[in-house]
């Protein structure tokens, strides 16, 4: 099981099935999904993503967050880590690649970066390898501006379902 971060505004927590309705509405939204594969989720899809989370876990010792705004208890996105196996040029395979998704209402507002901050400490800590990856959409300037904030450099580029991906890195225990 995933351990509870805090942060000022933010809870990272496990995934829960009270949290499947806000994240399936958030992978059908339009402006989240536009540099994530382009298309909304079906709620069949969301529920087999939704699934795969305490499996992460279980099997690799890392995995996504769900993010809880405090304030409102609500669930507002995730972050975290994965190792999916992609079939990208150059691999990242082996790595703990890092990623984070955040609902359209919950965009602008530097959770993103609080909430990675909080993820990237607990890597430091207890990941693996000694280096962190990530992969962002070509033209993604949002989701690049807050990689290198976070200390992701670029590390060259890929292909990844038929989109050009930035691919970045950053070695562990090298928090902003």
């Amino acid at each position: 099981m995933p351990p509870t971060l805090t942060t000022p505004r933010l809870i990272l927590r496990t995934h829960r099935r009270e949290d499947f309705e806000a994240y399936a509405a958030m992978w059908a939204e339009p402006a989240v999904i536009r540099f994530i594969g382009g298309q909304p989720f079906a709620r069949e899809a969301a529920w087999s993503r939704f699934l795969r989370h305490p499996g992460l876990w279980q099997f690799l010792g890392f995995g996504s967050f769900a993010v809880e705004e405090r304030a409102s208890g609500a669930f507002i996105g995730e972050v975290g880590f994965h190792d999916f196996k992609r079939a990208l040029t150059p691999s990242i395979e082996g790595t703990m690649e890092a990623g984070w998704v955040f609902a359209g209402a919950a965009q602008g507002k530097g959770y993103a970066r609080e909430a990675m901050i909080a993820a990237l400490g607990w890597a430091d800590a207890h990941g693996r390898g000694d280096r962190l990856t990530c992969m962002i959409q070509e033209g993604h300037d949002a989701s690049l501006h807050i990689a290198g904030r976070l200390g992701f450099t670029r590390a060259g580029l890929g292909l990844y379902g038929g989109r050009e991906m930035v691919l970045l890195e950053r070695p562990r225990g090298t928090l902003p």
